[in-house]
């Protein structure tokens, strides 16, 4: 192999470890875990080729940056699972505690949100 050659290699390998690189950060790195506490307001199976479950959650809370307005706290996320899916939208309408995982970005087949509900902790009917 000629001088010429090696380092063409020697690029080419370190611009594909560089791209993989970038494509695992932004799409398959765990940015972020937490828990999201609210209300179901809904989740639906959609997509054209990848279908999945998308969902919001209202939050409770009545915080705003301007006084006398009242900001409405809402967190869409997408989910992964089948079964966790079908149980939120048997229990729609009630007080959910969520586990998600943040992602720096989507992929179709994972979800239109860069929040993808992994667990439910706990169901609780709203207080009257």
């Amino acid at each position: 192999m000629t001088a010429g050659k090696k380092i063409i290699s020697i690029v080419v390998a370190i611009a594909l470890l560089v791209i993989g690189g970038l494509i695992y950060y932004n799409y398959f790195f765990v940015f972020g875990e937490g828990v999201k506490a609210g209300e179901l307001n809904y989740i639906v199976k959609k997509g054209y080729v990848f279908k999945s479950y998308e969902g919001k959650l209202i939050q409770s809370g009545i915080k705003s940056r301007q006084t006398g307005t009242l900001q409405n706290n809402e967190f869409e996320f997408s989910v992964g699972d089948k079964q966790i899916a079908e149980r939120m939208m048997g229990n729609s309408g009630k007080f959910y505690e969520l586990h998600y995982k943040e992602y720096k970005g989507s992929l179709p087949w994972r979800g239109y949100s860069r929040y993808v509900v992994d667990s439910i902790y706990s169901v609780k009917d709203l207080p009257q």
